[in-house]
């Protein structure tokens, strides 16, 4: 009728309304982050609720305990902050008044810690940090500037703060909402693939969340024990950077490794080479031991696919894209090794044993 083709029109109409799928995505995208957000700190609190349900026994309502769970975290939380936050800020304040001093060109020849063996080279070593930094400082500003925009844009949107645990409590109490979901949707056309998905997701978001929370708070303790002991400038401001930017795959351990060694170098600390040991044995300890063991294999993500996702996440979405590009990287091959999976139960033939159980 009126020349037009069933099969075209059905095209048409698929492709504009994933079109329009797509744009109403990109319109409440700031809401769709909080909601995934809140999701990623749920993985983080279940665990807790779970256990305090163990001890429990059943006998304290679930809203109760999830209320007990969160104040112990809270409480946790607010403790960790009285004992050192106050040292962290006046760090924090006395490394940014002292750093126009720390990148002054003029003295850096004179307050460059070196061994005797380097001693003849000062001048030129001096003579390239300070080219380095006089270069680097016109590339600088741009980031630093696209650091206050953001730093400014999070001033406006703290009410996340208290949205993001809100909508987690609400999440963990319905949990058992999402069981019953993947039983009746197993009975369905394609049912079992999606629920070996969803599954497989619900395992690959939770092993992920927890291993980057743990490896965070080890990087935390390490860098701020050692970096006290060996009597470092602003250690306890250097070890909390680090634990933040452990969360940032690849890149965020080596930013945070240059942020201190520099930081300890311009500052004239006289024992760098002993701070390099241990970042790199901390690295290899890290990366080679305790990562293996805290991620489960459907987060393993080669490195090459890694750094992909890390520029092409900052593009699209800034920093939440950096942090979330890997987990959606991971999530991306486990669907299709699902798919792979599903395809080879459909294709294999029974076997003679399975038609005789048949």
């Amino acid at each position: 009728m009126f020349g037009i083709d069933a099969r075209t029109a059905r095209v048409v109409w698929t492709a504009a309304l994933v079109i329009a799928g797509l744009y109403g995505v990109f319109l409440v995208r700031t809401t769709l982050l909080v909601m995934l957000i809140a999701v990623l700190f749920s993985y983080l609190i279940y665990p807790l609720f779970v256990l305090a349900q163990r001890v429990a026994g059943g006998r304290v309502p679930r809203t109760l305990l999830l209320c007990l769970v969160y104040l112990v975290v809270v409480g946790l939380v607010a403790l960790a902050v009285g004992l050192f936050g106050n040292t962290v800020a006046e760090q924090a304040t006395a490394l940014a008044q002292q750093l126009p001093t720390l990148l002054d060109p003029a003295t850096l020849e004179r307050r460059l810690p070196l061994p005797h063996l380097l001693e003849p080279l000062r001048a030129r070593l001096a003579a390239f940090l300070r080219d380095l930094l006089q270069g680097g400082s016109a590339e600088a500003m741009p980031f630093v500037r696209n650091i206050g925009y953001g730093l400014v844009h999070l001033a406006g949107n703290l009410i996340y703060v208290v949205v993001v645990p809100i909508l987690s409590f609400l999440m963990i109490l319905q949990a058992h909402v999402f069981d019953e979901l993947l039983v009746a949707m197993r009975h369905r056309r394609n049912g079992a693939f999606w629920t070996d998905v969803l599954h497989g997701l619900n395992a690959l978001l939770s092993s992920y969340v927890r291993a980057l929370a743990l490896l965070s708070l080890a990087t935390l303790l390490a860098y701020g024990l050692v970096l006290s002991l060996m009597r470092v400038p602003f250690a306890l401001l250097l070890a909390g950077v680090a634990a933040v930017l452990e969360v940032i795959p690849v890149l965020g351990p080596l930013v945070a490794a240059a942020a201190i060694v520099g930081v300890a170098l311009f500052s004239g600390y006289e024992h760098v080479g002993w701070i390099i040991l241990f970042i790199g044995g901390y690295r290899v300890f890290q990366d080679y031991m305790l990562s293996p063991w805290l991620m489960s294999e459907g987060v393993d993500v080669p490195p090459i696919l890694v750094v992909f996702g890390l520029l092409a996440g900052e593009e699209l979405a800034g920093v939440a894209g950096i942090f979330l590009s890997v987990p959606f990287l991971a999530a991306l091959r486990m669907f299709v090794v699902q798919m792979r999976l599903h395809r080879t139960k459909v294709t294999t033939p029974p076997t003679s044993g399975d038609a005789n159980v048949l």
